[in-house]
């Protein structure tokens, strides 16, 4: 298992062999609040880095999941559709929305490392 990488966006992505696992961050969770559901696309769809991979609903707002990089949707996690507060309660683990086959391993080279991230989320406030 590699390194987590992270997106601007607050996305998560952790890479084993070919397949990315990718969802958000805690404090993305946080800034949504309560997720009450999530929408999640039909595994097989390709994405380009940016497309929207999945929709989440929260009491507070609606958001885009991103593709972190280029890749072919492997599985979704259906778990989600019955328990969306997954979402809250374990952000960086049984919470994830997708897993995708990623087109090229180096793209993730371009996101932010655990100390990037933190370092980006702090300069928000």
């Amino acid at each position: 298992m590699s390194e987590r990488k992270y997106t601007e966006d607050h996305e998560w992505v952790d890479l084993d062999g070919d397949i990315g696992t990718v969802g958000i961050t805690d404090y993305a969770q946080e800034q949504l609040g309560d997720v009450v559901f999530v929408e999640l696309p039909d595994v097989g769809k390709t994405l380009s880095k940016g497309d929207e991979a999945a929709v989440i609903e929260s009491v507070k707002a609606a958001a885009e999941i991103y593709a972190p990089v280029d890749g072919e949707i492997t599985e979704v996690n259906a778990a989600l559709n019955g328990d969306p507060s997954l979402v809250n309660a374990d952000a960086g683990g049984k919470g994830w929305f997708v897993k995708l086959r990623i087109a090229d391993a180096s793209a993730l080279d371009g996101l932010m490392d655990e100390a990037g991230y933190t370092a980006f989320v702090d300069g928000l406030s």
